[in-house]
């Protein structure tokens, strides 16, 4: 209970921003179909937020060491909040995609300063209780975003507001708390080539991994549309998702650090392209049918990430942890702004379907050059901990570098 007291005001932060933040992406989806939106536009507005995400990560870190922790979530806070609104002053697709960038890059720095905060305040000692508390808000938090679009009007002044309203008060703990701020952290070097080098087999998985959330996240209301589900059933059908990703967490990790990190993941991907058969061939069996569809594909396919990243790790000493964090965060950034457009391409040109052939296209790939590499070098015979790493800034690693280690 201390332990929670503690962390209290960033915990809420989390939750707060979370609900906010987590929430634009579907209310976006649906409002632009309401709205008449192309498919190829909604895809869009995907992409623009994970490069705003992208920018958001590269530059909270200099923005927090010039002006302090409470400063720069401010200004990020602030980012968020006026893309929300300026969804109310038009319907212009190409504007809204603007505004994505802004709350992509909301995203990105608040979760920088929470995490080097909570990097800054976290012991040894109670280290691995703060960091899974920590995933837990988060997690809890995003699926409650999910479920929120359930009783929010598309393309409603009300709703961007309310999510607006969200994303301001998870300014108040932050800046309220009496805790004194941190030292500023040095921002992480930004070095792609250190993860294509330590595994090239992680640097595909994470790619892969966010070929399948971004497409899904962002364009899968189309989907959940298409096949005929109502606004408040699409939000179950995303909540679904990532509750089958929240679920696979501990039985992943059981088999990561039991088997060949390569193996689990070739037959993750295996299972991730059944499970794609199976969420297409569930379109026509009705409400439960896909959504439990949904709940199956998030099972195989949230885990991806984390079983990468911590192959990744086997292969790098302990001082390029948090350089080979935020190098796999930048694969997975890359990845998510280029999917969602992708995605919602194919859609416009060849069905709703099309979106789960992308997804087990990206793993088949995944499947084949995992064979190609587990014959060039043999496992580790020390390996770091499994570790659920959250996909929210380039600075996570520090939290979780000595949660890795033995």
């Amino acid at each position: 209970m201390r332990l929670i007291v503690s962390f209290a005001a960033l915990f809420l932060s989390v939750a707060l921003l979370q609900l906010s933040t987590g929430g634009v992406g579907p209310l976006d989806a649906i409002s632009g179909l309401t709205l008449g939106f192309s498919t190829e536009q909604i895809g869009l507005l995907g992409s623009a937020h994970f490069l705003g995400f992208f920018i958001g990560c590269w530059w909270a870190p200099r923005l927090m060491g010039t002006v302090g922790h409470s400063r720069a979530f401010a200004v990020c806070t602030a980012l968020g909040a006026m893309g929300l609104l300026g969804h109310t002053l038009t319907e212009n697709p190409n504007i809204w995609a603007l505004l994505r960038i802004a709350s992509g890059t909301c995203v990105a720095g608040c979760y920088t300063v929470i995490e080097a905060w909570l990097n800054a305040k976290v012991t040894n000692e109670n280290r691995g209780r703060t960091t899974g508390l920590y995933r837990i808000v988060d997690m809890s938090a995003s699926l409650g975003a999910q479920l929120i679009i359930a009783v929010l009007p598309p393309a409603s002044y009300i709703s961007y507001n309310l999510l607006a309203i969200l994303c301001c008060a998870a300014l108040l703990p932050l800046t309220l708390t009496k805790a004194s701020q941190p030292e500023t952290p040095d921002a992480p070097r930004l070095r792609p080539k250190l993860a294509w080098h330590c595994s090239p087999l992680a640097v595909a998985g994470v790619i892969v991994a966010a070929l399948s959330s971004a497409s899904f996240r962002m364009v899968g209301p189309v989907y959940g549309q298409e096949v005929g589900l109502e606004i408040d059933q699409i939000a179950f059908f995303l909540a679904a998702f990532v509750f089958g990703g929240a679920l696979a967490q501990y039985p992943m990790g059981w088999l990561a650090d039991k088997y060949d990190r390569r193996w689990v993941l070739i037959w993750l991907s295996v299972v991730a392209i059944l499970s794609c058969g199976i969420t297409m061939a569930a379109s026509g069996t009705g409400t439960v049918g896909v959504m439990l569809a949904a709940a199956f594909f998030g099972f195989t396919t949230f885990p991806i990430f984390s079983v990468s990243a911590a192959h990744a790790h086997d292969f790098a000493t302990r001082e390029q942890r948090v350089e080979l964090s935020a190098a796999l965060m930048f694969f997975f950034a890359l990845g998510a702004i280029a999917s969602p457009f992708v995605a919602s391409s194919l859609i416009e040109a060849y069905g709703p379907s099309a979106l789960f052939g992308f997804v087990a296209v990206g793993h088949l790939f995944l499947i084949l050059f995992g064979v190609s590499r587990s014959r060039v070098r043999p496992t580790p015979e020390e390996r770091t901990n499994y570790v659920y790493a959250p996909r929210t800034s380039f600075t996570i690693g520090n939290l979780l570098k000595r949660s890795r280690e033995k």
